[in-house]
């Protein structure tokens, strides 16, 4: 073996080890998020709920501390002995349990939007907040409609006690809770509502402990899966894949087989890796040879293509102004072939100095084949008409005999095949299957002329043709062309249509036929756009003149 077949090292064999830890590490991180933030949810929850059910037995104890029977009484002013005695247990009590406020109100129940002070205790020192006790007396509107809903909850007797949460602020408070318990009187019936406000900076404090942990957990399981992990990976996957993606790559430079692998490895994707890249090798090599004969083949392909397409395009009237000595007609024709050959043709030719014969013809089918048929059709059209007296009848005659006789591929033309007679403007067609021809007269616009059709010529030996005849008048125009105009097809599957055909000939009336057919194919460019060419696309226009 040569020194270019030997294996080279593959100095990036980490790389393989280092993305696959780097992922398990990442997926170890994202889990560890996911966990702790489910885990930092329900310990949320769950001290919320222990949070505003310790409140809620504070707030209720506190309301023994005041005589509910008398607090209409408390509000007339006179600060009695029971109502001092009960404001000192408050604030006692306020900072005993370390809330930051107390207060009892008096609600207004026609729409629980106002109340008014009876009670109001307050520890700034609690949370470092600088809240201003209120005098008795003192009325307020209620903050928003969420108090006034919990505030009518407690007066019916609903629920037992309302929490409100405040974990964001944006007046200068800090975070906390209030806690509403009901104050009934003697008889059982809500006569006012308590009000406790506690800080919950406790939640933050403890959460730190909480996502402290979990973070150093996870810090270290991961760092032991990825060591553990490292090693695992690097000596069952780097070092064997590293070993076949080193062979690739040289192969991918050298296009020269290698050593076999042998028993690379006891993971089976991976030896069975091995194996594809050995069994690639010898493919690619056999795939090589073969392609290099293909590309030789198609490039003689291509020239011959190229070759029949200039015989074809040599074998029709292709230099324009075609008759520059004659005035009393003009006419001018052109042929795009889907493929690099096609089926469409067209002629033009003096049969004497008086009659003019006009053909254009389509047949079935695309490529070398149609291409093929199509000259046999043309040149028996072409001797047809040139055969003394012949009509245009009598040519289609002839030709679908002949080309049935010898038609083993089953392929079809239509056709239409006219003379004109310069002189008189007198002309005579016939058509075997072909699209409608368009006339302008020198009065009128383009409008179709739906002759009668024959069979195409080789569908069916034994057709009789018939000729039909008209006069045209000095400026009448005539404009011929195959199924590849009205059924060019746009990328949503839409055709052009004989409508917007006979719109665009309309559009410019007075236009030379060399003109009309620029004019056609750039509208129907325009409606194709950028779908690709399905059909040959011929056309032919004259125009009668009779000047000489």
């Amino acid at each position: 073996m040569s020194p270019s077949t030997k294996r080279k090292p593959h100095r990036s064999r980490a790389g393989l080890a280092v993305n696959l830890i780097g992922a398990t590490v990442l997926l170890l991180l994202v889990f560890g998020v996911i966990v702790s933030s489910i885990g930092l949810f329900s310990f949320t929850d769950a001290f919320k709920k222990e949070y505003s059910t310790s409140t809620y037995h504070m707030a209720d104890t506190a309301t023994t501390l005041i005589n509910s029977d008398h607090l209409e009484a408390y509000l007339t002013g006179d600060e009695t002995e029971e109502y001092l005695q009960s404001r000192e247990y408050l604030d006692a009590y306020c900072k005993k349990i370390h809330v930051s406020l107390i207060y009892v109100i008096l609600v207004d129940r026609s729409d629980y939007g106002r109340f008014v002070s009876v009670f109001n205790s307050v520890d700034n020192t609690v949370d470092d907040t600088e809240y201003t006790a209120w005098e008795p007396g003192h009325k307020r509107d209620t903050t928003n409609a969420e108090y006034r809903q919990k505030y009518k909850a407690l007066y019916e007797q609903t629920v037992p006690y309302e929490t409100v949460y405040r974990t964001k602020t944006t007046d200068g408070q800090h975070p906390h809770i209030t806690t509403m318990v009901p104050v009934k009187n003697s008889s059982g019936d809500v006569a006012a509502i308590l009000c406790m406000q506690r800080p919950i900076r406790e939640l933050n404090e403890a959460r730190r402990p909480f996502l402290r942990q979990i973070a150093i957990s996870t810090a270290l399981l991961a760092a032991a899966a990825s060591v553990c992990y490292a090693l695992y990976i690097r000596r069952q996957f780097v070092a064997p894949l590293s070993k076949v993606a080193g062979e690739a790559s040289r192969f991918a430079m050298d296009s020269v087989r290698g050593e076999p692998f042998g028993k690379i490895s006891r993971i089976k994707e991976i030896s069975d890796l091995a194996v594809s890249v050995e069994k690639m090798e010898a493919d690619m090599i056999a795939s090589i040879r073969n392609l290099t004969a293909v590309t030789a083949e198609k490039e003689r392909i291509v020239t011959e293509l190229a070759l029949a397409s200039t015989i074809q395009e040599s074998s029709v009237p292709n230099i324009f102004p075609a008759f520059p000595e004659r005035n009393d007609f003009d006419i001018c024709a052109s042929m795009t072939p889907a493929k690099e050959v096609g089926g469409d043709f067209y002629n033009f030719f003096l049969i004497d100095d008086d009659h003019l014969a006009l053909v254009i013809g389509d047949v079935s089918g695309k490529g070398i084949p149609a291409a093929l048929f199509m000259m046999v059709t043309n040149i028996l059209i072409s001797d047809g008409i040139r055969l003394a007296g012949s009509s245009p009848a009598d040519v289609l005659t002839f030709v679908n005999h002949d080309l049935c006789t010898h038609n083993q591929a089953d392929m079809f033309v239509t056709v239409w095949v006219g003379i004109l007679e310069l002189s008189s403007g007198k002309l005579t067609a016939a058509n075997a299957g072909h699209e409608y021809p368009v006339f302008k007269r020198p009065d009128g616009g383009y409008a179709l002329f739906k002759d009668k059709h024959g069979l195409p010529v080789a569908a069916m030996d034994g057709v009789q043709y018939r000729n039909y005849e008209m006069t045209l008048e000095p400026g009448t125009k005539l404009f011929v062309y195959t199924d590849g105009v009205p059924e060019a097809t746009d990328k949503e599957e839409n055709m052009f249509g004989t409508e917007r055909m006979l719109a665009a000939l309309n559009a410019a009336p007075d236009a030379a036929p060399k003109e009309v057919l620029d004019n056609i194919r750039r509208v129907v460019d325009g409606f194709v756009n950028e779908a690709e060419q399905f059909d040959d696309l011929t056309m032919l226009c004259m125009e009668y003149k009779k000047e000489k």
